[in-house]
Order: structure tokens, then C-alpha cells, then sequence
């Protein structure tokens, strides 16, 4: 049964990662000195702590040397590490959710006894999905039928191996990547997933995008473009059986989007926090702010929405976790994790300018974390997993309509 009353399990992982932040990520995140420059280097070292208390593992089962977290406590540690830091929560929250799907779900035995071994030993062995989303442009060309995958990623078997060509211009947690689930497609164009080690010949990570001037990177976490140019590797390297390979590493992809609305949460939920205890200290007319009606509308406004997006997050998550209670109707068969990502995306942003306004001039100045948290929610919301396209799927499930494949 759906229940809003946490674990045990779930309220220590909570306290545990909401002191960690609050002792070693925010001090070093909100560092003024590192918020004045346009370009923010990755936390390297605390992601590496998190990782060696278990968070890069989190969704792997316990068989495998993983917490087992199912998606409600993933989310519950990725909101506390979202406010701390967007980036370091995106590079664990990936590397956690592709451990979940490559070695409990598609890799065979003998691929789990090759691979898995390294990677639990390894606090620094991350992992990424090099593949296009079939969903991507979905917003400019929704009139026209679909065109079937769209990878430019190409496998062509020979002998005893796969040989991979193509290049993606940028892949989550690539430069920080030990090991690569590459999506392509063979010449008759059916899809295959193949396993590619960081050092494999032909695998090339490019240099990451730097910030230039007024241009601000547009993504959260670590990434990079990559690069295959006769990259071969072995035959058994092959992930699941074509299509079902495919659709099962789409599917775990799905599994952790409430993760990503999660880490977004968590976010607002600091810029929120910042904000009320600023408005606790700022005194103007001969009071404190937070007794400013404007003020305190402000603030209700912010934990208004920051509530409903939490309560649609975590139903999402536990929906993807209970499909039988889909199928039996108990829970709507609509795309929640989807409705979670948008909505939590255009309230989180809401969120940080209502917040900001809080701050008045102080929320613009580029020392200041406010102008950090309003960029950083700009960029959920207008990422193409969470813009106007991506409403769209909501309105195929309401109206029980699919637009058409290409022939």
C-alpha cells in the first residue's frame, strides 16, 4: 500500500545524506568564491565521499553489493542531496540508476561476474548511456509521424565482434564514465546495447563544454560528447536480446526521472529554505520581513507548491515500483513520472524567483546563492525532458492516441 509513513530505513538514509550536506556539500557549493564564476567545476571530492557512503550503489540490489533502495528512498536521498548540489546529485543519481538496470536486469551471469566486480570496488567506476532519445525534437515536429529511433550511432557485426561508429555531441556523466551502455543500431536497422569499457579503441571522450563569456553551461552533473570510430568490441558484450535489450534500458531510464524531478525538489527546497531564514534576519519598517504580508504570501506560495510537487514525485516513483497497482486501476495508468518532471519543473522555478524577490537586490548578486539556484531551475525546466514536448506524452495517455511511425 502506497504510504506516506517512512521507514526507519528511510528516515536514517534521510539524516544521514541531510547531514552530509549540511556539514560538507552546501559550504562547498555555495562558496562565494565559487559562485562568482560562470564555470562551476564538479565537486569531485564529494562525490567521491558520497560514493563511499553508498550513494553511487543506492538502487543496486543487496546481492550485488547495493543498498537496494527502491524508487521512493532514492528519491528521498536525492531531494537531500539536490540541496546541496544539483551536479553532484545528478552524477550519483545516474551512475545509481544505471547500476539498477545493467547489472540486475540485462547483463547475463557470466557479463555480471566480468563487470560487476570492478564496479563495486571502484568508488570513482561511474556510468553512462551513450544513445538519442527518441523523444528528442518531439516538440517541433509532432505533426509528422514519428521516425523510429533517429540513433547516429551505428554497429555492424563482424565475426566475433561488434564494430561501433558514431559520435553523440554530449553524453551524461561522460568524462567521468568508466563504463559505457552504447545504444546503436545494426545496418538493417535494428537496435542493439553494447557494453564499451572507458579505455576500448576507438572510444573517445571529448573535452567537456566549457562556460564562455555570458554562455552558461545547460545541464546539470558532468558530461561530455563521445566519440566511436571503429571502436570494436567483443560479441559478448552485447546487452539483452536487440529490442528487449533496448526497451529494458529505456524502461530503467524511466525508473529514475521522479530521481532527476527529486534532485530539482530538492533545490527549491533550499532556495525556499534561504529564503525564509533571510526574511527571519532582513528587518525593514521596523520588523522583520517574514511578517510582511507580500513577504509571507511569497513564502506560503513557495511551500504550497514545494508540498505537491513532493506528493507527486514520490507517487510516481512508488507507481514505477507497483505496476500492479496500474493494472488493477488502483493507481492511474497516467505517465506520473512524466507529470512529476514537468510539473516540478515549472514550480521549482517559480520557486526560486519568488525566492529571490525575497532576497531584493541581494538575490542578483552573482556571490550570492540565490542567482545560483534560479539558473540552476532554469535549466530543468527548460530541458527536453521536461519542456512543452514532454506534455505531450501525458496527452497521448489522456487521449489514448499515438502519433504514427514513419513507413
Amino acid at each position: 500500500m502506497y504510504n506516506l509513513h517512512l521507514t526507519p530505513e528511510q528516515l536514517e538514509f534521510r539524516e544521514t545524506v541531510r547531514d552530509f550536506v549540511e556539514s560538507e556539500v552546501k559550504p562547498a557549493a555555495l562558496n562565494p568564491k565559487r559562485l562568482e564564476p560562470f564555470e562551476k567545476p564538479l565537486l569531485a571530492n564529494l562525490v567521491d565521499k558520497a560514493a563511499q557512503m553508498g550513494l553511487r550503489t543506492l538502487a543496486l540490489s543487496e546481492e550485488a553489493g547495493g543498498a537496494g533502495a527502491d524508487g521512493l528512498t532514492s528519491c528521498i536521498v536525492m531531494e537531500e542531496l539536490g540541496a546541496g548540489d544539483v551536479d553532484v546529485a545528478a552524477v550519483l543519481a545516474q551512475t545509481a540508476v544505471l547500476a539498477r538496470v545493467l547489472f540486475d536486469r540485462l547483463m547475463t551471469p557470466a557479463q555480471r561476474g566480468r563487470w560487476l566486480p570492478a564496479f563495486v570496488k571502484d568508488d570513482r567506476c561511474h556510468l553512462a548511456c551513450v544513445g538519442v532519445d527518441s523523444g528528442t525534437g518531439t516538440g517541433w515536429s509532432y505533426h509528422r509521424p514519428a521516425v523510429e529511433g533517429g540513433a547516429v550511432l551505428v554497429a555492424v557485426k563482424q565475426g566475433n565482434d561488434w564494430v561501433i561508429n558514431g559520435a553523440l555531441p554530449f553524453v551524461a556523466n561522460a568524462n567521468v564514465a568508466k563504463l559505457f551502455a552504447v545504444q546503436a543500431r545494426t545496418g538493417a536497422g535494428a537496435p542493439v546495447t553494447l557494453l564499451v569499457s572507458r579505455d576500448a579503441p576507438g572510444l573517445t571522450v571529448r573535452e567537456p563544454l566549457r562556460a564562455v563569456g555570458e554562455v552558461i553551461r545547460w545541464h546539470h552533473g558532468a558530461g561530455a560528447g563521445v566519440a566511436l570510430k571503429d571502436c570494436r568490441v567483443p560479441a559478448d558484450n552485447l546487452l539483452g536480446e536487440g529490442a528487449k535489450g533496448a526497451a529494458a534500458l529505456d524502461a530503467g531510464m524511466a525508473w529514475g526521472v521522479p530521481q532527476v524531478a527529486a534532485i530539482n525538489l530538492g533545490l527549491g527546497r533550499a532556495a525556499f529554505e534561504a529564503a525564509v531564514d533571510y526574511s527571519k534576519i532582513r528587518r525593514q519598517g521596523g520588523r522583520n520581513i517574514i511578517e510582511h504580508q507580500a513577504i509571507g504570501t511569497k513564502l506560503a506560495d513557495c511551500a504550497i507548491r514545494l508540498e505537491l510537487a513532493r506528493n507527486l514525485i514520490w507517487k510516481s516513483a512508488w507507481a514505477l515500483d507497483h505496476p500492479e497497482a496500474v493494472a488493477d486501476r488502483s493507481v492511474s495508468g497516467l505517465p506520473l513520472h512524466v507529470m512529476a518532471r514537468v510539473y516540478t519543473a515549472e514550480v521549482v522555478n517559480e520557486i526560486a524567483l519568488l525566492s529571490a524577490e525575497c532576497f531584493g537586490a541581494m538575490g542578483v548578486m552573482r556571490d550570492m546563492p540565490l542567482q545560483k539556484y534560479v539558473h540552476d531551475s532554469m535549466v530543468f525546466r527548460h530541458a527536453e525532458d521536461s519542456d512543452s514536448a514532454a506534455k505531450l506524452q501525458v496527452a497521448e495517455s489522456v487521449a489514448g492516441y499515438q502519433r504514427p511511425m514513419a513507413a
